[in-house]
C-alpha cells in the first residue's frame, strides 16, 4: 500500500482517538460518562443513532450482498420506520419520564428486580458477542493489507476504540460519532463515483442498472411469502419491524444514544432523521455492491476473493490444479466481457434477438463461474481444511485494494475502520453502563461510577476481544450480526411491550413467559427448523406477551 495511503488511513484513525480522548477527558460525573450528558441537539442524535448501527460490517458485507442476491436485502429495513413510530409515541416518553440511564432501568421499576436482571443479561450476553463481531470484521481488512495475524488485527483495533471509550464514555462516543459518519459518507460516495466512472468507459450509468436488472440483480421486493425466505416484503415488514424496534427500542447501545438528546423532542427528531436515511443509505450501499457485479463483468475477477487463500494453496501439491482453474476462469471471464459488451450494443441498436441471445450467453458464464468458484472452495477445503473457505466477505475489500487509486484505497480504508470504531464504541459503553446500572451494586458517588464505568469499558473491550477470536468467517458477517441479534432481541422486546401495553402483567409472570419464550427460539434456531431468523422477531414476544398474561392468572397478584 503506498505511503499516501497509510498517511490517510492512520491520520484519520489518530485523528478521532485523539479528538475523542481530548474532548472528553475531562468528564467525570455519571451524567456525562455513563448517559452522555443529556445534551445533543436532533441531528448529532440521529448522527449518534446511525453510526452505532453502521458497523464496519456494513461497509464488508453489504456490497458483498448486493453482489451476489442484487438489491432485495434492502427490505431487512422496510420496518424501521414503523418502528420508529412507536418508539417515538411509547418509548421516549416513559424513558425521560422516569429519567433512566438504562432501558433496562425501567424494567426493574415496572416489574422487578429480577425481570430488570433478565433483560440486561440477555442483552449483556448478546451484544458482547457481537461487539465480537464488529471487531472481527475491520481485521479482515488490515489482516489483508497488512499480512498479519487475525489475533494481533483485532487486538490493534480493540485497543484503540477501548482507549477513548475508556475515557470519556458515552460522552466521547457521541463526540466522535461525528467525525466518522462524516468519513464513512465522504468515502462511500467516493467509492460509487468511481465505479460508475469505471464503468462509463464500457457503458453508460442507465445501461448499467439495466444489465444488472436483466441478470435478476435490481429486484426490490419479493411479495412470495415463504417462511424460509429471508428478505421478502413480509418478513422486512413484520419481522424487520419488530427487529428493530427491539433493537431501537430497548438496546441499551441505541437507547444510551438519543437519551443523550437535550429534550424528548431533540430524541424523536434524531429518530426522524434515522428513519429517513437509513433505507436511502443501505439501498445506496448495496447498489454500489451491483456496480461492481456489472464491473467485474467487464474486469478480470480471481476465482477466490481471498488472495491469502490463495496464496496458501499455490505452495500445496493442489498448485497445479488452482492454475487450471485459474486459467479456465479467466477465460470464461473473457466470455462473459464479450457479451456484455454484446448485450449493450444489442440494446443500443434496438435488436431484442442479439440482446435475448446475448443474456442466455451471460446467465450461462455466470453459471459457468459459480461452478468454477465452488471448484476452487472445495480444492482449498481438501489441501487446507484449516483455512476458511467463505470467501464472500472479501469481494468489496478485492475491488478497494485492486481498482481504486492512490489515496482513495486509504480513505476507503478509513471508511471501513472510522465505521467499525463507531459501532464497537457504542456498544462498549452500552454494556459498560448496563454493567454498573443494572447489575454490579449501587455505588453512592458519581467518582465511583464514573470509575467503575471506566474499567467496566475495558473489561468488555477484552471480552468483545476474545469473543472476536473465536469466530470464523461466516457465510455473511452482516447476516451474522442479524442473525445474532434475532436470537435474543425477540424475548427482549416482549418484556418491554407488556411493560407498556399490559399494566395487569406483574414480574413474576412476565420472567416465566420469558424464560419460555427464549428456550423456544433456540430451540428453533438449533434443531435445524426451517425459519428465517427475521421470524423470530416475531414469535418471540408473541409468546412472552401470550403466555405472561396467561400466567398472570394463575399467580396472585401482589402490591407493586
Amino acid at each position: 500500500m503506498h505511503w499516501l495511503d497509510w498517511t490517510i488511513l492512520l491520520g484519520t484513525l489518530g485523528f478521532i482517538v485523539a479528538y475523542g480522548v481530548w474532548k472528553t477527558r475531562s468528564t467525570n460525573t455519571s451524567e456525562g460518562y455513563l448517559r452522555g450528558g443529556g445534551d445533543a441537539r436532533w441531528w448529532g442524535v440521529g448522527l449518534s443513532v446511525m453510526a452505532t448501527q453502521a458497523s464496519a460490517i456494513t461497509f464488508l458485507s453489504t456490497p458483498g450482498q448486493g453482489f451476489l442476491d442484487g438489491l432485495g436485502f434492502v427490505q431487512f429495513y422496510f420496518g424501521l420506520p414503523l418502528a420508529m413510530v412507536v418508539i417515538n409515541l411509547v418509548f421516549i416518553p416513559l424513558y425521560y419520564k422516569w429519567k433512566v440511564f438504562t432501558a433496562y432501568e425501567f424494567i426493574g421499576k415496572r416489574f422487578d428486580e429480577r425481570a430488570r436482571l433478565l433483560t440486561a443479561g440477555l442483552f449483556l450476553l448478546q451484544r458482547s458477542m457481537a461487539a465480537g463481531i464488529t471487531i472481527y470484521a475491520p481485521s479482515i481488512i488490515l489482516s489483508k493489507v497488512l499480512h498479519w495475524p487475525l489475533a494481533w488485527t483485532c487486538g490493534f483495533i480493540g485497543v484503540l476504540v477501548i482507549v477513548y471509550t475508556a475515557t470519556g464514555g458515552a460522552r466521547a462516543v457521541g463526540v466522535t460519532h461525528k467525525q466518522q459518519m462524516a468519513v464513512m459518507f465522504g468515502g462511500l460516495f467516493v467509492a460509487f463515483g468511481l465505479v460508475v466512472h469505471y464503468l462509463g468507459r464500457s457503458m453508460g450509468f442507465g445501461e448499467s442498472l439495466q444489465l444488472a436488472g436483466s441478470l435478476g440483480k435490481m429486484q426490490v421486493v419479493d411479495l412470495s411469502f415463504d417462511p424460509a425466505d429471508k428478505y421478502t416484503l413480509w418478513s422486512g415488514l413484520i419481522g424487520g419491524f419488530f427487529l428493530q424496534l427491539s433493537y431501537f427500542g430497548t438496546d441499551q447501545s441505541q437507547v444510551q444514544r438519543y437519551l443523550g438528546g437535550r429534550d424528548p423532542r431533540e430524541a424523536r427528531m434524531g429518530l426522524w432523521m434515522n428513519a429517513v436515511l437509513k433505507i436511502p443509505m443501505q439501498f445506496f450501499i448495496l447498489l454500489t455492491g451491483v456496480l461492481v457485479f456489472v464491473f467485474y463483468l467487464m474486469n478480470n475477477a480471481p476465482v477466490h476473493w481471498n488472495a491469502a487463500n490463495m496464496a496458501a494453496l499455490e505452495e500445496t501439491s493442489a498448485a497445479p490444479r488452482l492454475r487450471a482453474l485459474e486459467a479456465e476462469h479467466e477465460a470464461n471471464n473473457a466470455r462473459l466481457r464479450t457479451q456484455a459488451l454484446a448485450w449493450v450494443q444489442a440494446r443500443r441498436a434496438a435488436e431484442p434477438a442479439a440482446e435475448a441471445a446475448a443474456h442466455d450467453a451471460l446467465v450461462q458464464g455466470l453459471a459457468t463461474d459459480q461452478a468454477l468458484r465452488g471448484e476452487a472452495t472445495a480444492l482449498l477445503q481438501q489441501a487446507l481444511p484449516e483455512r476458511e473457505p467463505n470467501d464472500k466477505d472479501y469481494i468489496f475489500i478485492s475491488f478497494i485494494m485492486d481498482h481504486l487509486p492512490i489515496g482513495v484505497i486509504g480513505l476507503l480504508l478509513a471508511m471501513i475502520f472510522s465505521a467499525g470504531m463507531s459501532s464497537t464504541s457504542a456498544e462498549l459503553s452500552a454494556l459498560a453502563t448496563t454493567a454498573v446500572v443494572d447489575v454490579l451494586p449501587k455505588r453512592t458517588t458519581d467518582g465511583h461510577q464514573v470509575r467503575l464505568g471506566k474499567w467496566a469499558t475495558v473489561a468488555f473491550g477484552l471480552l468483545a476481544l476474545v469473543f472476536a477470536a473465536m469466530f470464523s468467517l461466516f457465510e455473511n458477517l452482516i447476516q451474522a450480526v442479524n442473525i445474532l441479534g434475532s436470537l435474543f432481541y425477540g424475548t427482549i422486546l416482549g418484556i418491554f411491550l407488556v411493560a407498556f401495553f399490559l399494566k395487569q402483567v406483574q414480574g413474576t409472570a412476565v420472567f416465566l413467559a420469558a424464560l419460555v419464550a427464549q428456550g423456544v427460539i433456540l430451540a428453533i434456531h438449533f434443531s435445524g427448523i426451517q425459519v428465517a431468523f427475521l421470524w423470530y422477531n416475531l414469535i418471540a414476544p408473541a409468546i412472552t406477551v401470550g403466555l405472561a398474561v396467561v400466567l398472570q392468572f394463575f399467580i396472585p397478584k401482589t402490591r407493586q
